[in-house]
């Protein structure tokens, strides 16, 4: 089973922010802790998840801002997977070393999004890091999913929810509209181009600009594009695809219009729809600074909650 978990982990760590995650959440946060009882088993897969907050996530990740990313929510489900078995055996010394480490973590993170909220011209990382402190929420609340609601787990689970709930963030995630991007990207998938390189690894929506550009250079530039018209339609009140093709037709003009002509003659009417064209055609700069307005109005307002 140890080594079943550290199987499981290393390939979560490895996939989750890629265009082809494994699929192991409900492993690493609960069944595996499910397996035995033995606490000699057990203690290993906990020092294994509190050593995995160390790993790094070069190559493999580009939605870390300012030091935080969504790693860091799904390593602590993980280790809240296993402080929920600590508990029921009655393992206080283990218990207690991941509630610390978790509670470490939550005042780690709102110290970063606190200081960045306090910068001049932060506002856009402050929006990236709302999206990513209200994902990790979900991810810290899933793992105590998987708890026996005990006398001892309950106090525990009602701690670190309101510990870790992220008020202004969360609410400035769901207030600014940040939270129709999603995060698991179904539509852009199927496209092989985008897996085989770390360069094409898609950061934080919506402020695509930049990858847009990088991915005009691929020689699959259709495909890419294609998708986006097609997920811009799947994904209702989404603005990162858009952003994505804003910044596909920045790069290069001529190889915009060859690969859109090649695309399938449906893909090109949406693409050619006036709804596509009026927001594909707002410069980056004009978004950006609304998106800055827009988080400026929205932190001043939720403010007042911390």
């Amino acid at each position: 089973m140890q080594d079943y978990f550290a199987l499981c982990l290393s390939c979560h760590h490895a996939t989750v922010a890629t265009f082809v995650p494994t699929d192991v959440d409900t492993k690493i946060r609960g069944l595996a802790w499910r397996e035995t009882r033995d606490p000699e088993v057990l203690k290993p897969m906990m020092r294994f998840a509190l050593g995995a907050r160390i790993w790094t996530e070069q190559g493999i990740s580009t939605r870390s801002v300012r030091g935080v990313s969504g790693h860091n929510g799904e390593q602590w489900s993980a280790i809240a997977g296993g402080l929920g078995a600590m508990l029921e055996l009655g393992d206080t010394a283990s218990a207690e070393e991941a509630q610390a480490a978790i509670e470490a973590e939550i005042d780690r993170e709102q110290a970063v999004f606190d200081q960045v909220a306090g910068e001049r011209d932060g506002e856009l990382d402050l929006l990236r890091l709302s999206m990513t402190l209200a994902h990790n929420r979900g991810d810290l609340t899933q793992g105590m999913g998987f708890w026996k609601k005990t006398p001892a787990t309950l106090p525990l689970m009602d701690h670190l929810t309101a510990r870790g709930r992220f008020d202004v963030a969360v609410r400035m995630y769901q207030d600014t509209g940040l939270s129709a991007e999603g995060h698991r990207h179904y539509p852009l998938r199927p496209v092989k181009a985008l897996r085989r390189s770390a360069d094409t690894l898609l950061p934080l929506c919506p402020f695509l600009d930049e990858w847009g550009a990088r991915v005009a250079k691929l020689e699959a530039i259709e495909e890419v594009l294609a998708a986006l018209v097609v997920g811009c339609q799947k994904l209702k009140g989404q603005q990162g695809y858009y952003r994505a093709i804003a910044g596909m037709y920045a790069a290069s003009s001529s190889a915009f219009d060859r690969a859109a002509s090649r695309m399938p003659s449906g893909t090109q009417r949406l693409l050619r729809s006036a709804e596509m064209r009026k927001l594909i055609d707002v410069p980056r700069v004009s978004f950006e600074s609304m998106m800055r307005k827009r988080a400026r109005l929205a932190y001043g307002k939720l403010s007042g909650l911390k």
